[in-house]
């Protein structure tokens, strides 16, 4: 039985804005992570699509060792040479991507990187031109305006009231999304497959109609690879499967490989609406950030990150798709979702796997999230999913 973290004569120190944690986890290498007991676990949330190289990756260590003993901070008055690199070389993922130059911001998080993302639409499309549309069941960050661009009305109602000119239709619906455009709107922002909104991918030409429709009308598409990004869905981001050519893309979670970094691209000529004292932040392009992203590119390079979420993100769809109890399995690469059979309790089947020793998540009321790091080997998948299979019988 699992004994919460926290207790009355053991008070949390933390705001309440997370629901009581089950367990503290004390180390990790590659999937495996262990608590405070010594009791190993399979990570197969990966930290929600953050650990996308393994816990304790030596590389990144390294990475991190040596620049923390370099140089960690000067501020933006000033370049560094790390800095430098990562953006040229999140630039040459983009362009590998686009076949378009870009611009990068560095900052700290993915709703970081959508806050951004949201006021440069607002000055690229100059005043009058402000809203954003959005989907339902999309999940853009815990900032206000991202907040806002998020279609999940619930997590709205206690902020009353909210920033203006976010509107949101139907995830998939073309019809709904031309019916909410009108001259007021500058962009359109868009997740590949919505994640914390339950692992979905985006319908057969959704995207390239997006993409239609802002050329049509003048828009920005931007989209949300927070989740999807560096490799996770088996291309290196998730809108390459549509074979569209968005003009903004969000990232964070799998850039840092557990260091808090994220980033926003846009190409050149929407990039350089931005100006001086437009938007910034302290820590953008961090010498040790940025080290750690060019190293997590480096090695997702290296070992064809892509290819390894491809493979193996198929044949964990396969395994689980096999057991007892699932009804179905979706996803892209080694972001994936099982669906329970009806009358199951993902919640309660995720705690039974937790006891069991798998990390995954109910990310709704039906569904299990597996986002397992993607150098995860078959025999670890072998492993967990036989552990679900226990637990649903």
């Amino acid at each position: 039985m699992i004994v919460p973290v926290f207790t009355d004569d053991n008070p949390s120190p933390f705001m309440p804005v997370f629901a009581a944690p089950a367990i503290t986890f004390a180390r990790g290498v590659g999937t495996e992570l262990y608590d405070t007991e010594g009791k190993r676990y399979l990570d197969f949330l990966g930290g929600l699509a953050v650990i996308g190289l393994g816990h304790a990756n030596p590389a990144i260590t390294a990475a991190i060792a040596e620049q923390a003993a370099t140089l960690m901070h000067v501020s933006n008055l000033f370049a560094n040479p790390m800095a430098i690199d990562a953006a040229q070389m999140v630039n040459e993922l983009l362009r590998e991507a686009t076949g378009l130059d870009g611009l990068t911001f560095f900052c700290n998080s993915g709703a970081e990187a959508n806050e951004a993302a949201l006021k440069l639409a607002r000055k690229f499309g100059g005043r009058g031109r402000h809203a954003v549309v959005s989907a339902y069941g999309s999940f853009h960050g815990r900032t206000l305006a991202a907040l806002a661009a998020t279609g999940q009305p619930a997590k709205h109602e206690p902020f009353f009231p909210m920033p203006d000119g976010f509107r949101h239709v139907a995830f998939g619906d073309v019809d709904a999304l031309r019916s909410a455009v009108d001259p007021t709107v500058s962009a359109i922002l868009i997740e590949t497959v919505q994640g914390e909104g339950g692992v979905v991918p985006s319908p057969p030409g959704y995207l390239r109609a997006i993409r239609d429709l802002c050329d049509e009308r003048g828009m920005l598409m931007m989209v949300d690879e927070v989740q999807t990004g560096f490799g996770r869905t088996g291309r290196w981001f998730g809108f390459q499967h549509d074979d569209v050519v968005p003009d903004v893309v969000t990232m964070a979670k799998a850039m840092g490989n557990g260091f808090p970094v994220g980033a926003i691209w846009a190409r050149t000529d929407v990039a350089t609406a931005f100006q001086p004292g437009d938007h910034g932040s302290t820590y953008s392009a961090n010498a040790l950030a940025a080290a750690v992203v060019r190293a997590v590119i480096t090695e997702m390079r290296r070992i064809d990150a892509p290819a390894l979420a491809e493979a193996q993100g198929a044949y964990l769809r396969d395994q689980l798709a096999a057991v007892p109890g699932v009804a179905f399995v979706r996803g892209q690469g080694l972001l994936v979702a099982a669906e329970l059979t009806p009358g199951t309790d993902a919640k309660d089947v995720y705690l039974r796997l937790l006891e069991a020793g798998v990390v995954t998540n109910a990310v709704t009321g039906t569904a299990l999230r597996f986002a397992p790091p993607l150098t995860v080997s078959r025999a670890e998948i072998d492993e967990a999913v036989a552990v679900l299979r226990g637990v649903l019988e």
